[in-house]
């Protein structure tokens, strides 16, 4: 459902806001390392973020990629829309142009109460509580290495 470059996006956002009261900035370099992603691709979905001011960056030797205490405040879903648009919550799960409730795929009614509630769980979770968790060790953003 969520593309790989809006999945770098919710990593990339949640290791930075992580590092707010250290006051950390980050290179791409050091953020794609950190949440195993290519560096080019993540420089990328870094500077849409930026773009639509969910993480902020300073140029020069001290600068790099950061958040701040507003961006701790913005619902994850404000990600998803930069990256992917919100039109991934209204698409057919079995990718038919025409579904709806009047011409609906053997999976819409079941997959309608999932998006609704999907949808309502990106509103209400914001970038800071999933910091938060990274924080306390409850949540990781990497896999393990077997």
């Amino acid at each position: 459902m969520l593309s790989k470059s809006c999945k770098y996006g919710f990593r990339a956002t949640i290791l930075l806001a992580s590092k707010m009261e250290e006051g950390v900035k980050l290179s791409v370099k050091e953020i794609a390392d950190e949440i195993d992603a290519p560096q080019a691709f993540t420089g990328k979905v870094l500077q849409i973020l930026k773009k639509h001011n969910i993480i902020n960056s300073l140029k020069g030797p001290y600068g790099g990629f950061y958040c701040d205490k507003r961006h701790l405040k913005i619902p994850i879903i404000e990600i998803v829309n930069a990256i992917d648009g919100l039109s991934i919550f209204k698409e057919c799960i079995l990718g038919l142009h025409n579904c709806s409730d009047e011409h609906p795929c053997p999976m819409h009614n079941q997959h309608m109460h999932t998006k609704e509630r999907l949808i309502n769980s990106f509103e209400r979770t914001t970038i800071a509580q999933l910091a938060q968790g990274l924080n306390e060790g409850n949540s990781f953003i990497t896999s393990i290495d077997e």
